[in-house]
């Protein structure tokens, strides 16, 4: 697991409040949302918000690939990594 992933895993924790899990309870590939880690609507924003505060980027929630990074932790490090090194 990179850093990244690490950081974004303990940054959905902390974002969501979920207390009673750990970053080893949220794999790489797991979708956040619906079946994998439950995660809804709401809680999207608030992790895009927290993303943003975090590592100072800008989310268009309106993009149409917005839904495709926010898919699982690695496709979120990886949108996350690129839009620092832009």
């Amino acid at each position: 697991m990179s850093d990244l992933q690490l950081e974004i895993k303990n940054l959905i924790i902390e974002a969501l409040g979920l207390e009673d899990m750990s970053a080893d309870d949220i794999a790489d590939d797991l979708t956040l949302f619906g079946d994998g880690l439950g995660l809804d609507s709401v809680d999207a924003l608030e992790l895009g918000l927290a993303i943003q505060k975090r590592f100072g980027i800008k989310i268009d929630a309106d993009a149409k690939d917005t839904r495709t990074h926010f898919a699982n932790v690695a496709s979120l490090a990886a949108f996350v990594a690129a839009r620092r090194a832009a």
